[in-house]
């Protein structure tokens, strides 16, 4: 049986699929890649985009599902990231193989890590750090610290045996791989993203409007943060405003091929730091709109020739 977000992309748009030899030979677009996770995700991007936007073909690739939508006048492939690091890297890249892609977009929602920012409000980062990428270590026997290895140079503050590394990464026009702690979204479509946030209507969850944000920092890593104690430590060591478990990977891949990405995040739970059960499967769905509106403003003014 269909998951329901395939069903609801595929209904309607009167499209038929093409096969994975014939988008190569194709080679569509230029398109603007819209990515969301996860189908609360996934459904409020088409939900929004389409309200003003036409369906135009379909494509399905290795299971995924890319779908083009004209908006605004702009060329857009939807399609999931899927949920989890290995799963965003692989499905951007995928996307980048296939198609023609002038820039990439995320909208979906995330873990609000910073005490100052609450449920429903929407962060556009301009930093992305890997949370997850680490050496693990042994204590040692006098109790005095952990065994360090000795290429490991500790960068930033440990949590525990727990001790964030960088990431070794190389792409066109480098001789040799470098150490990176951070990929950055383009610099232009930040400064779009910060005149857009002030046309965008008030977006209200229950009696609070959100606030939106542009700028600061992310983090990513392939796991489901619902800690107090780790929490505190990742808003210390990095002063990020989310986490989440794609975005990282995204940006990742991104500066790999030299394109340029922007996320937006809105935020469903506090990551751990709320008292009792974590609100995100109340909120997951109204607050997965916040991201997609915000984006659609993004996306009304963006250049054509983009």
């Amino acid at each position: 049986m269909k998951p329901i977000w395939l069903l609801l992309l595929c209904f309607g748009c009167g499209c038929s699929s093409a096969s994975l030899k014939s988008v190569r030979d194709r080679r569509p677009g230029p398109f603007i890649a819209v990515m969301a996770a996860y189908p609360p995700e996934i459904e409020a991007n088409e939900s929004v985009l389409t309200e003003g936007g036409t369906r135009v073909a379909t494509w399905r690739i290795d299971g995924i599902v890319f779908q083009h939508v004209r908006f605004e006048g702009h060329d857009l492939l939807l399609f999931p990231s899927g949920v989890s690091m290995v799963n965003a890297a692989m499905n951007t890249q995928k996307a980048l193989d296939r198609f023609r892609i002038s820039h990439v977009f995320f909208a979906g929602i995330a873990g609000g890590i910073n005490p100052e920012r609450h449920i429903g409000d929407v962060v556009i980062p301009e930093h992305w750090y890997h949370h997850s990428e680490a050496a693990y270590l042994n204590p040692r026997p006098d109790g005095t610290g952990y065994v360090l290895p000795d290429y490991f140079k500790p960068k930033r503050e440990n949590f525990g045996f727990i001790f964030p590394d960088t990431v070794e990464v190389i792409r066109e026009g480098m001789a040799k791989p470098e150490s990176r702690e951070t990929f950055d979204a383009d610099p232009q479509l930040l400064a779009i993203a910060q005149k857009a946030i002030h046309h965008v209507p008030p977006i209200q969850l229950g009696s609070r409007t959100a606030e939106l944000t542009v700028g600061g920092n992310g983090i990513s890593g392939p796991v489901f943060l619902d800690n107090r104690q780790y929490r505190q430590w990742a808003f210390r060591v990095w002063k990020a405003d989310c986490l989440d478990m794609e975005s990282t990977a995204i940006a990742q891949v991104c500066w790999a091929n030299q394109t340029p990405f922007l996320i937006v995040r809105s935020l469903s739970d506090l990551a751990g730091g709320q008292e009792g059960i974590n609100d995100a499967d109340r909120t997951e769905r109204p607050v997965s709109r916040h991201a997609s509106i915000v984006l659609r403003e993004i996306l009304k003014r963006l250049p054509a020739h983009h």
